[in-house]
């Protein structure tokens, strides 16, 4: 290709922190970084439209390499000129390769050297997935960020599995790009970190994975059962390692808190089902912590969710009224939360890109915390 499907630039980097503000170009459009990007498994962001997660703000979302495999199936996909054009997103998007569900799956798979034989969690059909395979259907989908197939190593794990599933990990990671070389069909190609908790086994992931030649580099097997403390000494012991000049993504990551806390070590990029997933439940973000919409303390409350959010659901309803649509068990409420708490995250990040740029960072972080986490204490 005569023009560059994909480019990473640094626009300014923070002299507080290792956090950077940078702009990733895809054939879809621009992506500021850092970012969230909110997740969409089987093609949709539960409960909302396309639409809507564009006005949440979102330049990017995630789909499922794994479900989406499954269902609708690549025929389908490819009949319809892949997922943007399926569902009517017109923005970029990434898909996972599949290989945390070799993790969450593990009662329904057997890891092989060559790749891994599923059996379907939907009917039991026996399935095979390999790393050229998980680059097909990842080409089917059409995402502008496609990820190598890996192995995600469980948590506890001693220092013996963990390299294990590190050196499968390198060795996927080849095979993926042998599979999906630079420029292919416009679809960059992110390697994936691995090594669990152990620095030495990440520092040589990084490496041997860095040398394969990619156009990011992601971390994966973080926010897999460990205590949140050994998640942040691990970003700190491998972030001075991690290539500057690439994209540095924190896979399944993305509470508020810990978009502070990984902007804070220079990661660009963030997803996760936590937003959406709590929001089904009643369960919302708002400036001074989480609170659960379903509690009898908004019966007869007239404020809003946020009153500095812009949503539909902050700008319209009323707490006692959402609480209301969650007792009575309609779907508007699920909506309205998962709105809400996909745009308090998509905002977040702006107030953090701002803040990065103009050197006021810690200022932000300190504030957060001190309305934020005051709350989340007392939960």
């Amino acid at each position: 290709m005569s023009e560059r499907f994909f480019e990473f630039s640094i626009e300014s980097e923070s002299s507080e922190c290792w956090g950077r503000v940078g702009r990733i170009r895809t054939r879809r459009g621009d992506i500021p970084t850092p970012v969230f990007m909110p997740v969409g498994t089987c093609g949709s962001v539960k409960t909302l439209s396309p639409e809507e997660v564009c006005t949440a703000g979102a330049t990017i979302i995630l789909g499922n390499t794994y479900h989406l495999w499954l269902r609708p199936g690549t025929e389908i996909l490819d009949h319809f000129g892949g997922l943007h054009r399926f569902m009517k997103w017109d923005r970029p998007m990434l898909t996972d390769s599949g290989g945390f569900q070799v993790f969450s799956l593990k009662k329904l798979n057997k890891i092989t050297d060559e790749g891994v034989h599923f059996s379907s969690h939907l009917d039991g059909a026996k399935l095979w997935l390999t790393p050229e395979e998980s680059m097909r259907i990842q080409r089917s989908i059409g995402a502008e960020i496609m990820m190598v197939f890996d192995e995600c190593c469980p948590w506890p794990a001693d220092e013996a599995l963990a390299r294990e599933a590190m050196e499968r990990s390198a060795r996927w990671a080849k095979r993926c790009r042998t599979d999906h070389p630079e420029g292919r069909d416009g679809q960059a190609l992110f390697g994936i970190v691995q090594g669990s908790t152990f620095l030495n086994l990440r520092k040589e992931s990084i490496e041997r994975t860095a040398e394969i030649g990619f156009d990011g580099l992601a971390v994966g097997g973080l926010s897999v059962g460990e205590p949140k403390p050994l998640m942040i000494d691990t970003l700190d012991g491998m972030m001075p390692h991690m290539p500057k000049y690439l994209p540095r993504y924190l896979m399944g990551v993305g509470s508020p808190e810990d978009l502070l806390f990984g902007v804070e070590r220079g990661i660009d990029m963030f997803d996760c089902v936590m937003p959406t997933r709590i929001a089904r439940h009643g369960a919302v973000f708002t400036p001074t912590g989480r609170i659960d919409l379903t509690g009898l303390a908004w019966r007869k409350s007239d404020e809003p969710i946020d009153a500095e959010c812009a949503c539909q659901a902050c700008r319209t309803f009323s707490r006692g009224y959402l609480r209301h649509l969650f007792k009575a068990k309609e779907i508007l409420a699920l909506r309205m939360a998962s709105l809400h708490n996909i745009t308090f995250m998509i905002t977040l990040m702006g107030k953090i890109r701002a803040a990065l740029a103009n050197g006021t960072f810690q200022q932000l972080k300190s504030e957060f915390f001190a309305k934020y986490m005051a709350r989340e204490e007392k939960r």
